[in-house]
């Protein structure tokens, strides 16, 4: 499976994984909704509890002002005695405010309003009777106000107090019961809701969790496949790598090879035209009168010439193909490169050399290595001194080439510098690393790691 199909088949998780956040948040609005009302209605189903427990409180209040009245003014009837006229008095302030309390109550309520017409009507009478028989007893008309006060009168109308009371106190339990009521739906509605809620949030963070185990799965279904993608592009590029490094040392071995054949081409073929003309030119020295200052000059200069490219020839031929390398080892043949190299550049190039062991290819990777060098110290550097070192180790040869020229920054070197490029395929090539260590203004030390065989020749 690839990653496109991975990602077709992931599409559907991650849109219910999206469509979860909106369901969340749909719940939580919900449940504030649901709170919301619930408390809207509980708070007017606690102001009609308020408004039936003050109702009630007030008729029973005025229900016992219109007893504490009847016996005040009975106490006093029957006994003439004054004191029992304080609690008549207290009591009909407050029938009277009690009264004035239930019209404010009933001000919306015009049902009740009536009913309230309707006892304060009676109480009206009753404290008109009441009033009546103390008036009588005061004047000293007795039959009169015990004829009164063994009437049904008094009786008949506390009767109808009562009644008009016990009437409103009814409708004020109803009121009451219906705030009791709506505040247990309140509270059935606010179980309902945020059970529902709950349920939905539950379905919500169950998708949400869901949905990331899938992502989590989909993240790692990537990562294996991208380990595989990277394992393979690194395979492609070892093998690449080794190609080209094949190549490129297969081309080297060509370049040798070549140079090798040119050098045994100038060899044999320059060197045996220029032996040969050398050899005329004795012999004409021989033949032709040598006393001619004219003739003895073009002789001499012809000589000379010969020298010169015999010499040359020597020269392109070591550089192509160092036969002091094979014929005198490694260590003679970079004593004889670097004292050249010193007579011809004017530097003063002095060696440290140990004799090593390595193998032929080796030991030529060496020798370009500090020949390339050289060559670099003469076009750049500008030295003065010239140190080559070559030191032997338990397991590896270290080579070194350090100058006191002024020195370049590695980082600028720009990739396109053949000759840094091929030392370092040189050196990796057999094995080693290779190191380039320079300052502006402090000189540059190049130097080479390369391991030993483990049967040295």
């Amino acid at each position: 499976m690839n990653l496109h199909e991975i990602a077709k088949d992931l599409l559907p998780k991650v849109r219910k994984m999206a469509l979860s956040l909106p369901m969340a948040l749909l719940a939580a609005m919900v449940l504030v909704g649901i709170n919301e009302v619930g408390h809207m209605r509980s708070q007017e189903a606690v102001t009609q509890m308020a408004h039936g427990q003050v109702t009630h409180g007030a008729l029973n209040r005025l229900l016992q002002s219109m007893l504490d009245a009847e016996t005040g003014q009975r106490g006093y009837l029957l006994t003439g005695n004054d004191r029992y006229l304080e609690p008549y008095d207290k009591a009909l302030a407050s029938v009277q405010q009690d009264l004035d309390n239930l019209r404010n109550q009933f001000l919306d309520s015009p049902d009740d309003m009536q009913e309230l017409s309707l006892l304060s009507r009676q109480i009206s009478r009753k404290l008109a009777e009441m009033e009546l028989s103390l008036k009588l007893r005061r004047q000293g008309n007795e039959d009169a106000w015990k004829f009164i006060l063994h009437t049904d009168v008094g009786m008949e109308n506390m009767e109808a107090i009562r009644k008009h009371a016990q009437a409103l106190i009814d409708r004020s339990a109803i009121v009451v019961k219906q705030g009791q009521a709506q505040v247990l739906r309140s509270l059935m509605l606010s179980r309902i809701g945020i059970a529902t809620v709950t349920a939905i949030g539950l379905l919500a963070f169950f998708m949400y969790l869901r949905q990331a185990h899938a992502l989590q799965q989909f993240s790692l279904r990537e990562q294996l496949l991208l380990e595989r993608e990277r394992d393979r592009l690194e395979g492609l590029v070892r093998e690449r790598t080794a190609t080209l490094s094949e190549l490129a040392s297969h081309l080297q071995q060509v370049r040798e090879d070549e140079r090798g054949h040119l050098a045994r081409e100038l060899h044999d073929e320059l060197g045996a035209l220029l032996t040969a003309a050398k050899l005329d030119v004795a012999r004409l020295k021989s033949k032709i009168d040598t006393q001619v200052p004219e003739i003895a000059e073009r002789l001499r200069h012809l000589t000379e010439t010969l020298n010169s490219g015999i010499a040359l020839k020597r020269r392109i031929i070591e550089d192509l193909r160092p036969s002091s390398l094979s014929n005198l080892g490694l260590t003679a043949a970079i004593e004889i490169l670097a004292r050249e190299y010193g007579e011809r550049a004017g530097i003063e190039v002095e060696t440290s050399l140990e004799p090593v062991q390595l193998p032929e290819p080796t030991q030529l990777t060496v020798y370009r290595l500090v020949q390339e060098s050289l060559t670099n110290i003469g076009k750049y550097a500008k030295a003065q001194k010239v140190l080559v070192s070559v030191h032997s180790h338990p397991k590896h040869v270290a080579v070194q080439v350090r100058d006191d020229g002024q020195g370049f920054d590695p980082a600028s070197v720009s990739p396109s510098s053949h000759g840094l490029a091929g030392m370092r395929h040189r050196v990796e090539a057999a094995g080693g690393r290779l190191t380039i260590t320079s300052r502006p203004g402090n000189g540059a030390l190049v130097s080479a790691i390369l391991p030993l065989p483990h049967n040295p020749a």
